[in-house]
């Protein structure tokens, strides 16, 4: 597998500069999850990074490369500008595929 350098920004991670894994099509992982274990011995903390865009080039506007961004709502929800599907929203109906009755019937 590759591997990239990619630096991480706010949060416990700001500064640091770590190797992430690639995926199929030569990009980082649009979210990043780290768990952090506590030191009480209870469930480990998960952060959560999103992908950004590093930067543009001056000229032509090309894009420079990722990096990761603090989120500290911790993911709820989907990201934002991500599509809309129809099957992740909450269902419209009461979720039966029965029609109501109706009295005058």
């Amino acid at each position: 597998m590759k591997s990239q350098d990619t630096p991480f920004e706010g949060g416990p991670l700001d500064g640091r500069v770590l190797p992430v894994l690639l995926g199929l099509t030569g990009h980082p992982p649009k979210v990043y999850r780290v768990p952090v274990p506590d030191a009480a011995g209870g469930p480990p903390t998960v952060l959560v990074y999103r992908r950004v865009q590093a930067g543009r080039s001056r000229r032509l506007g090309l894009h420079q490369g990722w990096k990761y961004a603090f989120d500290p709502e911790g993911g709820a929800g989907r990201a934002p500008g991500g599509p809309k599907w129809p099957w992740s929203g909450p269902r419209a109906g009461g979720g039966d595929a029965t029609p109501e009755s109706h009295a005058d019937e």
